[in-house]
């Protein structure tokens, strides 16, 4: 059986493991092809797509058109790509954008077409949006949703109740995002910090709904000495740099750094925060930094804004919203307490490896294509 799997993301070569495991788990019985943009804009400067080497899978790269904008984005020579016989197209585009509209208008129709979602709040989308998400679902044989809020939003949305749908939410791989001391004593020591302080982290966009404020406000109530790491960026970027001129020994800002160096990020933390906000147009849709923490046996504490408390289960600490005094008592005793850091660091890794391992992850996805079928 055959899968051509598309998206924007698979320009980055470690977006495309799901593609690559799905072929591994598969082999024997699924052939896998991925279609990815040959170029596309990123945050660090322009991205392309290569193959690499023992990568199971076949990689069509295309040219995409308008790609400042995910909303409106389109793929060129769709049809020459997506040529071929195919048991199931899945596209990881939302449904609401122009590209997922595009698939599905272009998939053949002897396919089975899956999409998969993010989308975590019943939102009424402007035309041309609600235009491309009434075509995307109207072509769709099934649907994934990337977390179980998601799912509870979506499940009696016209155009998605009624139709098969599957909970899998994103993989994290393992081989790089592992506990590795040496490295996080490295960053340490980088970063002037010579001693045992343990450090709290933050990874990820340095904007509001994020809740940079609710840590830094914790933060500044807990008694010292401690640690505080924050590697992203963002528009509180200010905010941030003069949270860390206050306390110049204790706060490091680091910006710029490229996935790839993060687990080493990661591996300097005590404890990584997701203190996220819900607003009217926003909810923590999974909180990719978590799972990557957890495999690199980082004790996790998150928010319960949207998809948080699924994702972290028992295996880490959820606490309220911009409730600044729970999150100064949870950091003054996790970082006062290396006993429940280490059982805390061991629970996220085991909830990685049994959750959202890219291999456990393809396998979900293969059996629910098989169930489609």
């Amino acid at each position: 059986m055959r899968i051509l799997t598309i998206g924007h993301s698979y320009v980055v070569t470690e977006n495309r493991r799901l593609a690559h495991e799905m072929g591994v788990q598969g082999q024997g019985r699924w052939e896998v092809t991925v279609v990815a943009p040959s170029t596309f804009r990123g945050d660090l400067g322009p991205l392309r797509a290569e193959r690499r080497d023992g990568e199971a899978l076949e990689l069509r790269a295309v040219q995409v058109r308008l790609n400042r904008s995910v909303h409106f984005m389109r793929y060129a020579h769709l049809e020459a790509a997506l040529s071929g016989t195919w048991d199931i197209v899945h596209a990881w585009e939302e449904p609401y954008i122009a590209a997922g509209a595009q698939i599905a208008a272009a998939v053949p129709r002897s396919a089975r077409f899956v999409v998969a979602t993010f989308q975590n709040i019943s939102k009424k989308y402007p035309w041309p949006l609600s235009s491309y998400e009434q075509s995307a679902m109207s072509r769709a044989d099934g649907w994934i949703a990337f977390g179980r809020t998601v799912h509870d939003v979506l499940a009696d949305r016209a155009g998605y109740a009624g139709k098969p749908s599957r909970v899998i939410p994103p993989g994290v791989d393992l081989e790089s995002f592992k506990p590795d001391p040496a490295a996080g004593a490295a960053i340490r020591t980088r970063l002037g910090w010579g001693d045992d302080v343990p450090v709290a982290g933050y990874l990820g966009r340095f904007e509001p709904q994020k809740g940079i404020e609710t840590l830094v406000d914790a933060l500044g109530r807990c008694r010292e000495p401690w640690r505080a790491l924050f590697v992203g960026g963002g528009s509180l970027e200010p905010l941030v740099q003069r949270f860390a001129t206050r306390h110049p020994a204790s706060v490091r800002v680091v910006t710029g750094v490229p996935h790839r160096e993060v687990p080493a990020w990661l591996n300097a933390m005590s404890v990584l925060c997701a203190p996220s906000v819900t607003t009217p147009k926003w909810r923590e849709q999974f909180g990719r930094m978590l799972i990557e923490a957890m495999a690199c046996g980082v004790p996790v504490a998150g928010s319960d804004s949207g998809e948080i408390p699924h994702v972290i289960g028992e295996a880490g600490i959820v606490l309220p919203e911009q409730d600044v005094d729970a999150w100064s008592r949870m950091l003054e005793r996790v970082l006062g307490d290396p006993a429940e850091r280490a059982r805390l660091g061991a629970a996220g890794r085991e909830r990685a490896a049994s959750t959202f391992s890219w291999p456990i992850v393809a396998r979900a996805h293969l059996n629910w294509f098989e169930e489609l079928l």
